[in-house]
């Protein structure tokens, strides 16, 4: 009798053995699979991230921070960001009653005033303006003179037509 027993305890032991062994590895599977999607999605994330710098910096391309040869012709006025003091600048002509002066056309739906600016160089700048209804760009030319006054003078301009 002692024997069937030990016998018995030796199978069930066995069975027990066996059962862990094949769930531990249904587990290992099921973790990788998890894992091997989990890498997948991480390599598309970093894809993703490295698409969105590489656009970022093609954005950047056409800002005055960013271009040396540019900025080196405000070293003299020692100005610690010239991009946003031109821009503060021209934001400044919006104050006048009416229509921005820079703006080559009368607003249909109050006054025509600048919204948005880049500043590309250390000659150019692109604006967007509106009245809330209808909006347009500028492309102006600027000088900063060393009494840190600014002149603007609007280069070219056009009109979204609204239909």
């Amino acid at each position: 009798m002692k024997k069937n027993l030990f016998l018995y305890l030796f199978i069930f032991a066995a069975l027990i053995a066996l059962y862990q062994f094949v769930s531990a590895n249904n587990m290992i599977k099921a973790t990788n699979n998890k894992f091997g999607k989990l890498q997948t999605k991480i390599k598309k994330l970093e894809d993703s991230v490295q698409t969105a710098a590489i656009h970022n910096l093609d954005l950047q391309y056409f800002l005055l921070e960013n271009n040396d040869d540019a900025l080196s012709n405000f070293d003299y006025l020692k100005l610690d960001k010239p991009a946003s003091y031109i821009a503060d600048k021209l934001i400044e002509t919006n104050e006048s009653k009416g229509d921005n002066p820079l703006v080559p056309y009368e607003g249909m739906n109050g006054d025509f005033k600048i919204n948005k600016i880049k500043v590309l160089n250390h000659k150019w700048i692109i604006a967007d303006f509106s009245d809330g209804k209808y909006w347009g760009e500028l492309l102006i030319k600027y000088e900063l003179k060393e009494d840190l006054g600014v002149d603007f003078t609007m280069t070219d301009h056009l009109l979204y037509r609204r239909d």
